[in-house]
């Protein structure tokens, strides 16, 4: 491989009968993240792994924006950016030509574009050294045996090589990946579909000519009756995914001398060498709860869909997001154990509809029959002509962020405005300038606290009022009057304005994770603003 993973001295076994607030099983993409945002957030952290090294091969290459937003809180965002390959466009392919192209973010103005491709192995290293500068005690080699699940506390048997301990836990945060130990120790079933197609990957190292682009091939003449997706990385790594159909042999597909010739029918003579190879079945299914007692599951432990879309990765960061601010206000004192029902909640239905974007999109990829093949071919050649037609080609859904519409966190009683972001939905970014200095919105909503965003000036004893309830506010402005005042964001561009539809006299309410909770009319913020106070994880109204 043209990347060399580090290896990370392995942690000594530990004196049985220690307790601690949190563990996180499983050192991956999500168990990093979740780790990294409680440390930031002064939670001391355990993240055991029961290997000593990040992952190899690309994995989760394409980081979607609202991940990439994510990322950029913790900082670690421009270091993603820099790295990795921007695109925001994708082309579709039926056998020899090309049917049409999409564009993910035609709307400038962004602070990133609609995705990013970075070998996954970059960005968990780059978490390692984070959380190792965050205080999070890392743990390699040390591997979960055994959980029981106590009112209390969770109680754990850890296996290394140098023998076995006991700990203790407040919270256990099952981070553990598709071949979970956490779930398998507590018997807990998944729902959900097998498929039996089998798709290789095969990461080549090339100076080729092509954009920076997702191309997806239906039928090619390079690799008949098949489905082929290209992607640029990272280090001149271009990643191919061929399917193979459900009979093929995995061990025989993975060899050199099987791998080689098909990427060499398809590059022709341009030059390549293999980096890493993989072949690969997927399920798109979940646990039941994925809330149990005090143990808490978050990516491939808890749900799993086809990499078709981009959504497991991206799908696992955002359970992070959603999960990191509710239990640190749990711990903190400033919430109670009533907000992990959101957490359940939010999560379970952001999973259903990647699992079912993910399941048509399989669907489509890989007909069941000769008539839906024939179906599939005649959607694509219309679509090569009419836009209604390219509404129902699927070549995977790309990955967005989901609309938390049915969150028990939303205000029921929210007024609203026509072109105000529906409840639930994640905040838009936008540039602004602030204190004489560009800079982003996003940047300036969440995070450590509940946000309100108002569209006109906030008094001080309002202020005062909210702050003491856990909500900063920041006031949108469109003139440079109030530039330099902390609270007040020059909307340069006008593009906040225009995104949020803009009410005088309005203001929408952000949770710690960028959602949004509340949209109010009334310029009377005392009487008009309701959010759910932490303590208690109950409604409740400020009043004037």
């Amino acid at each position: 491989m043209k990347y060399h993973p580090p290896r990370y001295p392995a942690a000594p076994v530990a004196k049985s009968g220690a307790h601690h607030k949190v563990v996180v099983a499983g050192g991956g993409l999500v168990g990093l993240t979740l780790a990294l945002d409680l440390a930031q957030r002064g939670i001391g952290v355990v993240l055991l792994d029961d290997e000593d090294t990040v992952s190899v091969g690309s994995r989760a290459i394409c980081f979607a924006k609202r991940t990439l937003e994510i990322y950029d809180r913790l900082g670690l965002g421009e270091r993603i950016f820099e790295k990795g390959v921007t695109w925001n466009t994708g082309k579709i392919f039926f056998q020899k030509r090309e049917i049409y192209g999409f564009d993910l973010l035609p709307d400038s103005g962004h602070h990133y574009p609609a995705f990013i491709n970075l070998q996954q192995y970059y960005v968990e290293e780059w978490l390692v050294e984070a959380c190792q500068a965050a205080g999070v005690d890392l743990r390699w080699k040390h591997r979960v045996v055994s959980v029981a699940n106590h009112p209390d506390h969770v109680a754990l048997r850890i296996e290394t090589p140098a023998g076995a301990y006991d700990l203790t836990c407040a919270w256990l945060l099952a981070c553990d990946g598709a071949r979970s130990t956490v779930r398998e120790a507590m018997a807990l079933p998944f729902v959900g579909r097998a498929f039996p197609d089998r798709f290789l990957i095969a990461d080549v190292e090339m100076k080729a000519p092509f954009p920076s682009e997702r191309w997806f091939w239906f039928d090619p003449p390079f690799h008949r009756g098949q489905s082929v997706l290209l992607h640029r990385q990272a280090d001149d790594i271009w990643r191919i995914d061929f399917q193979l159909g459900p009979d093929a042999d995995p061990e025989e597909e993975r060899k050199p001398e099987r791998v080689i010739p098909r990427v060499r029918a398809m590059l022709g003579d341009t030059p390549f060498a293999l980096d890493w190879v993989s072949v690969y079945t997927f399920r798109c299914r979940r646990l039941e709860k994925f809330v149990h007692g005090r143990v808490i599951f978050a990516g491939d432990a808890a749900h799993q869909v086809s990499p078709f879309g981009a959504r497991g990765g991206n799908g696992g960061v955002q359970d992070a997001d959603n999960l990191a601010w509710k239990l640190a206000a749990i711990l903190d004192g400033s919430g109670d154990e009533r907000l992990l029902a959101s957490y359940d909640s939010e999560r379970i239905a952001a999973a259903d509809e990647n699992i079912l974007h993910s399941t048509r999109s399989t669907d489509f990829i890989s007909p069941k029959s000769d008539a839906i093949r024939a179906y599939r071919d005649a959607t694509l050649l219309l679509g090569a002509h009419f836009e209604f037609a390219r509404r129902l080609v699927n070549s995977g859904r790309l990955s967005q962020p989901a609309i938390l519409r049915e969150s028990p966190l939303n205000d029921p009683r929210a007024a609203g405005w026509q072109g105000a972001p529906a409840l639930g939905s994640p905040a838009i970014d936008a540039p602004i300038r602030h204190r004489g200095r560009k800079t982003w919105l996003l940047r300036h909503l969440g995070g450590q606290h509940f946000t309100l965003m108002a569209f006109a000036p906030v008094a001080g004893e309002m202020r005062a009022a909210l702050r003491a309830v856990g909500i900063e506010t920041v006031v949108i402005a469109d003139r440079e009057s109030g530039d330099g005042e902390d609270d007040v964001l020059i909307d340069s561009e006008g593009l906040v304005r225009r995104r949020y539809g803009f009410k005088e006299g309005g203001g929408i309410l952000f949770r710690p994770d960028q959602h949004v909770a509340s949209v109010m009319t009334r310029p009377d913020y005392a009487a008009a603003v309701r959010v759910y106070c932490l303590a208690g994880g109950a409604l409740a109204e400020i009043a004037a």
